[in-house]
């Protein structure tokens, strides 16, 4: 349903106002509807999500660190409260492209690109494309590279391949098994629930499908983004490390550290895979601490 006073979309039944309590904004960009939250003044945060989350995960994040940054998380076309173009793929390259249009659309510069799973290469995709415009950057829970483990490859096959329309479209998987299960501190509250199912109702998910796919198929721009790291070398960086993600572990966070030798890691406890929902207190103390230290966006000494 749309608002009659301003032909935007207005606001579902299922995001509660009093969780997520920011103005919708919208973008017209290649034929979709980009909606993004904008909160708060400084240095432009660039907030970027996994599957199958969108920005409501971010919401804690957001409300904490609006007085230090220019929190900005937008929805990928497809997911929360975007609307996709006829025809769009939900490749994580295009949405890297997408997020690309939405930062030139606002004029952001000096920006700190942070993303956990695959916000990790759709963010990181786009500072190697444009690292004029990256300010630092938060690595967390993710990769920028093919990932060849055997388990990684059966996971994609599961939820990626031939049993996904089952898995994903009829039983639902990714949002009553794999979104709660990668929680570790705290279930969700049939509220929280609601705004996470809100914008896969069946007939809907297949889209949620594509991320798992292109774990495997997607190498090429994997390949990509690995290549542009060697642009980003020089720019401050912290690492927020959690426990308890299945996917990553230490020799991914060894990887990081060893490409960002100047990062603090900072190790985020009995935390799972979706850490803007699981450990927001403990990003928003890590990130306010990284730019207090020096009154800038600039990274402090290494910490173990």
């Amino acid at each position: 349903m749309a608002d009659g006073a301003t032909g935007r979309p207005s606001r579902p039944a299922w995001v509660p106002d009093d969780l997520y309590p920011f103005d919708d904004r919208w973008a017209e960009l290649d034929g979709h509807l980009v909606h993004y939250v904008d909160e708060g003044d400084g240095p432009p945060l660039l907030l970027l999500n996994g599957n199958p989350s969108w920005s409501f995960g971010w919401r804690d994040v957001i409300l904490g660190l609006r007085d230090t940054f220019r929190c900005v998380a937008p929805d990928y076309p497809g997911f929360g409260l975007s609307r996709a173009a006829p025809g769009y793929d939900y490749r994580p390259g295009s949405h890297s492209r997408v997020v690309e249009r939405l930062v030139d659309h606002l004029g952001l510069d000096g920006i700190v690109v942070f993303g956990y799973a695959w916000g990790g290469p759709i963010g990181l995709g786009l500072a190697g494309r444009r690292p004029e415009l990256v300010g630092g950057i938060v690595l967390a829970n993710t990769w920028a590279w093919p990932d060849d483990r055997l388990r990684v490859r059966l996971f994609s096959a599961l939820l990626g391949g031939p049993l996904a329309p089952l898995l994903v479209d009829r039983l639902n998987v990714m949002l009553r098994l794999y979104l709660p299960l990668n929680l570790k501190r705290r279930g969700l509250t049939a509220a929280e629930r609601a705004a996470y199912d809100g914008p896969f109702p069946r007939g809907r998910r297949s889209v949620l499908r594509v991320f798992p796919r292109e774990i495997v198929r997607g190498r090429a721009y994997l390949r990509e983004v690995e290549a542009g790291l060697q642009a980003l070398a020089d720019k401050p960086a912290v690492i927020l490390w959690p426990d308890s993600d299945p996917g990553f572990g230490d020799a991914e966070l060894a990887r990081w550290q060893a490409l960002f030798p100047d990062a603090r890691t900072v190790h985020l406890r009995h935390t799972g895979q979706f850490i803007d929902e699981d450990a927001p207190d403990d990003i928003v103390d890590a990130l306010r601490s990284w730019r207090g230290e020096s009154g800038s966006v600039e990274a402090p000494g290494p910490q173990a």
